[in-house]
């Protein structure tokens, strides 16, 4: 058995280690999305932290259902900008030929 003052030391020692080693993120969630997480979550007597954890880990190994997750995120990204970046365009072509005038030149 481990003396009680070594096990204090050894705590304070681990969380000295996990201050100095821990990186905190914050992220944002719509309140569905966070509310329906959340739910799941707790059924399976899971922590948002561990979830995050586990999955960051997963994705630093390269593992396989992980990275399907973050090429997905990246395919959605990628049509959001292509879809804003043609309504931009779209905009501008029609500004540029509201302002040209058919009887001028």
């Amino acid at each position: 058995m481990v003396p009680p003052a070594v096990a204090w030391v050894d705590d304070l020692v681990q969380k000295m280690i996990d201050f100095e080693t821990k990186k905190s993120v914050h992220i944002n969630l719509t309140r569905a999305t966070h509310s329906e997480f959340r739910k799941v979550l707790f059924d399976y007597s899971l922590s948002m932290q561990e979830v995050f954890e586990m999955f960051a880990s997963l994705v630093g190994e390269n593992d396989a259902s992980a990275m399907s997750i973050i090429n997905e995120a990246y395919r959605l990204k990628r049509e959001r900008m292509v879809k804003r970046v043609t309504k931009q365009e779209a905009k501008n072509l029609y500004d540029v030929i509201s302002e040209i005038d058919p009887f001028q030149g």
